[in-house]
């Protein structure tokens, strides 16, 4: 809407280090804008006139596969499975709407502390981006210089760590940006039923977790669901932290391993936060515990990766 573009150009416009450099009323608008400006970021409304965010975004996404794109949607339960399909079709993040019942003055203060940190953060991986795929074709760079650009990856493989006699009883996985089809293209992987326990936090709200674990429940051989307080945790099972509550892990006298929701304040700026599921695997499950943490976490989960180790855990 007019209104919407006016607060987010305003609020954008107070930082420095952004320049909005077009604008778009519906989904076809910005499918040219984007052709016509090169953008460094793009932002999408899910709901638009002649042409909706995810069309828009799909089609955005044939002639420009790696341009950061933040969509816009309402925090209920459509606008959360509408987000949910934006970042399996290729949305960068998504950032929740203020509610139309929000003064002028609040919805600016909401963008201004969301969208702002997600753009620069996403312009900076994209450039980051940019410069590792150079490196193949700049021969001016140095050897040493490529290969700090270069990212370092690691697979690990579930047979091998049984051939070297490590028993994984628990695997936990802590996932931010990007975090949908990284875990879409996971669980397509995993074409039979696991003997462990699966626990991932993704940084999502409350409604957003649990619409993501209905569709992951529906890809692949595990079964997958949002996490209940005092849980009793089942093999072979997928347990998503709910979003606002932090998840947690204990075992009974008679020793059952249950789950805990917890509400206390985020750490690390997020809620639910990987740190305290590591913290509590590595509490739990010790040196038989396998961590992964994806890309874009920032600096959650650094601290429980550190406790897994130190537990005699594994973590990658």
């Amino acid at each position: 809407s007019t209104v919407m573009r006016k607060i987010l150009a305003t609020a954008l416009g107070k930082d420095p280090q952004i320049e909005v450099v077009g604008f778009a009323s519906n989904g076809a608008e910005a499918i040219e804008a984007v052709k016509n400006l090169s953008p460094e970021v793009v932002t999408l409304d899910i709901e638009m006139p002649v042409m909706d965010g995810i069309t828009a975004l799909k089609e955005i996404r044939k002639f420009e596969p790696r341009i950061p794109i933040i969509m816009f949607s309402t925090l209920t339960q459509s606008g959360a499975r509408a987000a949910i399909d934006a970042l399996m079709n290729g949305a960068s993040d998504y950032v929740g709407k203020p509610a139309a019942s929000l003064g002028m003055e609040e919805a600016f203060t909401v963008l201004s502390q969301t969208v702002i940190p997600k753009i620069k953060g996403l312009a900076r991986r994209s450039q980051n981006s940019n410069r590792i795929s150079n490196v193949n074709r700049d021969s001016r760079i140095k050897d040493t210089e490529a290969l700090r650009l270069i990212p370092t990856q690691t697979t690990i493989s579930l047979s091998a760590l049984r051939a070297k006699g490590t028993r994984v009883e628990a695997v936990c996985i802590g996932v931010s940006t990007g975090g949908p089809v990284a875990l879409v293209n996971l669980f397509e992987g995993l074409n039979s039923p696991v003997s462990f326990p699966i626990f991932i936090v993704q940084h999502m709200p409350p409604m957003f977790t649990a619409i993501l674990a209905q569709r992951l429940n529906t890809i692949g051989k595990l079964r997958v669901s949002e996490a209940r307080h005092e849980e009793e945790v089942q093999p072979g099972h997928v347990y998503i932290a709910p979003g606002g509550f932090h998840m947690s892990l204990k075992k009974t006298p008679s020793g059952k391993i249950v789950i805990t929701l917890e509400d206390t304040p985020p750490e690390n700026s997020c809620k639910p936060a990987v740190d305290v599921l590591f913290r509590a695997v590595a509490r739990v499950y010790g040196a038989n515990s396998l961590s992964i943490i994806l890309t874009g976490m920032g600096q959650d989960g650094l601290k429980g990766a550190q406790e897994i180790k130190s537990a005699g855990g594994m973590v990658c």
